[in-house]
């Protein structure tokens, strides 16, 4: 279903027992981020906290932070419902012929859904007035953080060039009542937006909207390609355009029911600002370094919003499971890239970008490896630190059997592979900041075309017809179970 808006989506939560009402008040410094980490560990509800010291607005957050509502925020009964989805949407074959044509033609009003309706009245315009971050209420998250951070802001930013507009999240540092960080790394689109205004001195126009209906959050966050809007996959995972509307100090166009929109610009003439460090999702603070100034010129807003926020930090965390949607969603388009992939799995303690582990159907000589590569060669698939591949029979997701083989499989010097290239911003094991080195494990079985001459030993597993039968007496052995 879509959502109309944030608050829409809470009050589905709350019907459906998600969430929570806290009505003691509570600081927005530590106190929020130690109740949610608490309730974040035993997979509780979301959380909403109606009553905020110095601040007139409630906090939403955790509505991300399972399974099931992760799903309910993409309206679909599980993740693996929308990757099938799109995989029926991208499969050739279901075009080759009039019956799969026919079915397919379900997919049109989705497709309908991609395009984004630009309205002149919105509710994220309801108020308009000049800015003062010190009435929101912006988190402090952690002790050794450098200061309150937006941690979920939907940056709009418009590429100077193409005019093509651009989302990403970054967080965004508070240093006054006014200006904030633009906290966006070296491979992020919207720092390729800004060096292209820095290259022509020219000030970049920046909207910010904070609490958009749940899809558009998401998407905000996916590693889409480049030829892939924002806005057009938020659409078609709501199965409904997404209303926009104009900024009122700029052209760029924010998602019209926003809680909140904070317009501005940053001046690209301007010196770089420290900013950090900040508690991150790595599980560790991240570096202090200098990025660019965000400069408010105007807060519009509903009448009464609702300040959506989130915490990061050692996992299992809300992120831990849009990072899981990004796994099932995408899985269909990296099997389009690689067709002998037959699943992936990123464990949450990986934190989206230091582990993933592939099955495959294996077809030649050194296939794990080639699987390797293709993946290192996909968008932000660069930054996996460890890839390891199993065979197809193998399920990913089951962490034991997978240790198993690699503990069992592997000869180092044969099937430990290391590449160079491109880490995350956030990585603090690599000796130099955005490159080092990543490891790709083939924990497969080895043929004698692989120079393994010796009889690859098989899984020992009990006959199909004693399992049978046992299990045909387990009762009678006196177990309840």
């Amino acid at each position: 279903m879509a959502y109309k808006d944030l608050q829409h989506f809470m009050k589905k939560l709350e019907r459906s027992g998600e969430l929570f009402r806290v009505k003691a008040r509570v600081s927005a410094k530590l106190e929020i981020t130690e109740i949610t980490d608490r309730i974040s560990k035993r997979n509780g509800p979301a959380l909403l906290f109606e009553n905020v010291a110095n601040s007139e607005f409630p906090v939403l957050i955790n509505i991300f932070g399972s399974y099931r509502r992760m799903s309910m925020a993409l309206g679909a009964k599980s993740l693996e419902a929308i990757e099938h989805d799109i995989g029926a949407l991208i499969n050739m074959s279901n075009y080759m012929k009039f019956t799969g044509l026919l079915k397919q033609t379900a997919q049109v009003p989705r497709l309908a859904g991609l395009l984004p309706v630009k309205i002149k009245k919105a509710a994220a315009q309801e108020v308009v007035e000049e800015p003062d971050l010190r009435r929101l209420p912006i988190l402090k998250c952690w002790p050794g953080d450098g200061g309150r951070f937006i941690t979920m802001p939907l940056v709009f930013t418009r590429d100077p060039e193409t005019g093509q507009q651009n989302v990403g999240m970054y967080r965004m540092q508070v240093f006054d009542k006014k200006t904030t960080g633009m906290h966006w790394h070296k491979h992020k689109d919207g720092n390729e937006i800004y060096e292209k205004y820095r290259a022509k001195g020219l000030s970049m126009p920046i909207s910010v909207a904070i609490g958009a209906d749940p899809a558009t959050i998401y998407a905000a966050t996916a590693p889409l390609p480049k030829i892939v809007n924002e806005i057009m996959f938020a659409g078609y995972l709501r199965k409904f355009p997404v209303p926009m509307v104009k900024s009122v100090t700029n052209e760029i166009y924010v998602p019209a029911n926003s809680e909140f929109v904070l317009e501005g610009f940053v001046d690209t003439t301007e010196p770089l600002r420290k900013e950090g460090p900040f508690g991150d999702h790595t599980g560790y603070y991240s570096e202090v370094d200098d990025y660019p100034v965000f400069h408010l010129t105007k807060i519009t807003r509903k009448r009464n919003p609702v300040y959506n926020a989130t915490i990061v930090g050692k996992p299992p965390m809300e992120d831990c499971y849009m990072g899981k949607a990004t796994e099932r969603l995408f899985l269909p388009l990296l099997k389009m890239i690689a067709p002998e992939i037959r699943d992936v799995s990123f464990p949450l303690e990986g934190v989206f970008h230091n582990c993933v582990i592939v099955s495959i159907d294996k077809r030649f000589p050194a296939h794990a490896k080639k699987v390797m590569n293709t993946i290192w060669g996909q968008g932000q698939m660069m930054y996996t630190k460890m890839i390891i591949v199993v065979d197809k029979d193998i399920n990913p997701h089951d962490y034991s059997t997978v240790a198993w083989k690699v503990f069992n499989n592997i000869d180092a010097k044969r099937d430990v592979v290391i590449s160079e290239g491109p880490l995350d911003a956030l990585d603090h094991s690599s000796p130099m900041r955005l490159m080092g080195h990543r490891m790709g494990i083939d924990a497969t079985k080895k043929w004698q075309s692989e120079g393994y001459d010796r009889d690859w030993p098989d899984d020992i597993a009990m006959s199909e017809e004693v399992v049978k039968m046992v299990d045909a007496r387990w009762k009678s052995y006196g177990f309840k179970n």
